[in-house]
């Protein structure tokens, strides 16, 4: 299982052999949520709204952990191109503990200030009690995400990424099974509402720790990957994954943390804008998909690449992944332009809400072949190691974006449609930022 890829003769069909399965596994992650806004258009407005923000509020919290693992499966990608396979495992163990400890402490700060954080931020009081409503119970999720993504780095890190796409197929069942029971409370389930579309998250990710626990000790080599005879290093490890991983940290954290911003500022503007809004993020992260699967393989083949010595075959290689991100969004978005208010429609049965967001559609469709390039181009540089770098790229395209949006929604309070074009403006900065540090930079001296 995994093991050593050539990663110097990358046809596109073996590109994508490594980046499919990831792709289908944020494609059931991401069906979970489509499926999750379809259910909770139907149980109104401010929930719909609240389910935007409660989301992206607890993946903010939860970007840390996800940081953390990043920089892990660079780790682990470096020493498998390296074919120093037994040092993998203590990094996914020792990773597992840290992010464990992580997740407590995260907790309690949650459920102590969440409140008194998100009061000084909303408008709405409805809002605001349907979104700590969320937030109380899809919290406890954070345990069991911790251990998912240390899983899956390093199936990620050695390109062994085919049984991520069987655990996310039976997070979406559980999720989707569960969405109906108790959002709606049916087959004597209790009506939760937005509280049963948090808990059955919560429920998923269970599911996937339990499948991943179960795989390993049946199919992986243990010995190869050095888990047999596995003692915890103290903070040695830790350390060593710390440096390449808590610029990505925080380069996650403010990443989302930016995007919870400009849904915030979109909740200043009305509940309708809001829960357009949600409709739109839905769209949006659904088309993602393919982006992140790609931006996620760069990544792993990047450092990879290096890890066998052939720097020189780097940027040939981000460029390849870059046309395969651009013909995929294209050949994407045909389907919404043509058809937007039927895909609408999947979200709610409110036609004034589906006519509403046609405008801000078209936006978003228009800048996805930019956020692929940019995206990919991105992960070259944190592919490279050089983590840092690529958080300070990050703070300073978010400096101007978060600048954009404070200009846009509300100084002049634009409609809904002009708010959106922040998405250009993001992807615009960090290409250029990442293309001059790719092409000038000092990664190739990098060693990690």
């Amino acid at each position: 299982m995994g093991g050593q890829i050539e990663t110097f003769n990358y046809s596109y069909s073996r590109i994508w052999k490594v980046a499919y399965p990831i792709f289908l596994t944020l494609l059931v992650q991401n069906l979970i949520q489509v499926i999750g806004t379809a259910f909770l258009g139907r149980v109104g407005e401010v929930e719909l709204g609240a389910s935007a923000l409660a989301g992206v509020y607890y993946v903010v919290i939860f970007m840390l952990a996800f940081g953390f693992s990043t920089g892990s499966q660079i780790l682990i990608g470096r020493r498998n191109g390296e074919r120093e396979y037994g040092k993998i495992g203590e990094i996914v163990l020792n990773g597992i503990i840290f992010l464990l400890a992580m997740a407590l402490f995260l907790f309690f700060i949650t459920r102590m200030f969440s409140e008194t954080i998100l009061s000084a931020l909303f408008n709405s009081p409805e809002v605001l009690t349907a979104t700590l409503d969320f937030l109380d119970l899809r919290i406890y999720g954070i345990f069991f995400a911790s251990v998912n993504v240390m899983f899956r780095a390093f199936f990620v890190g050695t390109t062994n990424t085919k049984i991520l796409s069987i655990n996310a197929l039976i997070m979406a069942l559980v999720n989707i099974v569960f969405d109906y029971l108790l959002i709606f409370g049916n087959f004597g389930f209790p009506r939760m509402g937005i509280s049963g579309a948090a808990l059955s998250a919560v429920i998923s990710e269970i599911s996937s720790v339990i499948f991943f626990i179960i795989y390993f000790f049946r199919f992986v080599d243990l010995k190869k990957y050095g888990f047999k005879g596995f003692s915890f290093k103290g903070l040695g490890i830790i350390r060593h994954i710390l440096d390449i991983s808590l610029s990505l940290m925080f380069q996650h954290f403010l990443s989302l943390a930016s995007w919870f911003l400009f849904f915030v500022a979109i909740e200043h503007l009305g509940q309708k804008e809001l829960a357009i809004s949600n409709i739109i993020r839905s769209i949006y992260m659904l088309f993602m998909i393919p982006i992140f699967a790609l931006a996620a393989t760069t990544n792993t083949l990047v450092s990879n690449t290096i890890g066998l010595g052939k720097k020189d075959e780097v940027m040939p290689l981000v460029w390849k992944i870059s046309k395969m991100g651009i013909a995929i969004c294209l050949l994407c978005s045909v389907f919404l332009f043509f058809f937007p208010k039927l895909t609408l429609s999947v979200y709610t049965s409110d036609l004034n809400l589906i006519n509403s967001s046609v405008p801000s559609l078209y936006v978003m469709l228009i800048v996805l072949p930019f956020i692929a390039v940019a995206n990919i181009v991105f992960n070259a540089v944190s592919g490279t190691g050089n983590t840092r770098t690529a958080l300070l790229l990050e703070i300073l395209t978010l400096i101007i974006y978060i600048f954009y949006i404070w200009l846009m929604v509300i100084h002049f309070s634009c409609p809904l449609e002009y708010c959106w074009t922040c998405e250009y403006v993001y992807a615009t900065f960090i290409f250029l930022f990442s293309y001059i540090y790719m092409k000038k930079g000092n990664w190739r001296k990098k060693k990690i």
